[in-house]
């Protein structure tokens, strides 16, 4: 593995030239009323989305593809929430956290994987399944994995650019989060600093955020 271990991050060797993942550790402890407050900017983040003043899809659909998905058979999370609002279905909303991680990938077009980070056994892989890995969904059966690029910790599998685990989901209890982005290698560390450093913003703005540490691959 390739990646720096001891942040609990590693990479299997080769994806190292097609994936690009930022990786995000913050305390949280969102105020009462914290989705109340998210209501505006995400009206005029759907808004936007609406009109076309987002990030186009290209990053993603190049990520799935170099990994031998159809990003048209099998969309990256970010394209299919853009897919959504656009025919003028609802922003879904769940908790503070979790719409603030949606609201940043809707944006960026970048695919977002958020976790309770209390719920994950060091150490992080970042690696492609292999016959027989899945795990259960949110609200969906199980999400296989084999020849998929996921996030695996010492329990299994429990994340990919399409869809999060049932095991790691954040919950109202939920005080310690990690956030991963993916995409493309081509991406450069720069955007994807700066596509954290949004997200570390609105974790502290809107969740009472504080960040810990962060990884870019």
């Amino acid at each position: 593995m390739t990646g720096d271990e001891t942040a609990g991050v590693a990479i299997e060797p080769g994806l190292e030239r097609i994936v690009r993942l930022g990786v995000l550790w913050c305390a949280v402890a969102p105020a009462p009323g914290a989705d109340r407050a998210l209501d505006a900017p995400l009206a005029e983040a759907v808004g936007a989305a609406r009109g076309g003043d987002v990030a186009d899809t290209s990053a993603a659909r190049a990520l799935y593809r170099a990994i031998g998905v159809d990003p048209t058979k099998t969309r990256p999370s970010s394209e299919a929430l853009l897919r959504r609002v656009r025919r003028g279905g609802p922003f879904p909303r769940i908790n503070a956290l979790a719409d603030i991680a949606n609201w940043c990938s809707l944006q960026t077009q970048l695919p977002y994987g958020l976790y309770d980070a209390a719920a994950i056994r060091p150490p992080l892989v970042l690696r492609r399944g292999g016959p027989g890995d899945a795990y259960a969904g949110i609200r969906k059966d199980a999400v296989r994995l084999d020849g998929r690029l996921a996030l695996f910790d010492a329990l299994g599998p429990f994340g990919n650019p399409t869809s999060d685990s049932a095991r790691t989901m954040t919950r109202a209890a939920t005080r310690d989060v990690l956030v991963a982005v993916f995409a493309p290698a081509a991406v450069p560390r720069e955007r994807m600093a700066r596509v954290l450093d949004m997200t570390s913003a609105r974790l502290a703005e809107y969740a009472g955020g504080a960040e810990t540490r962060r990884w870019i691959s």
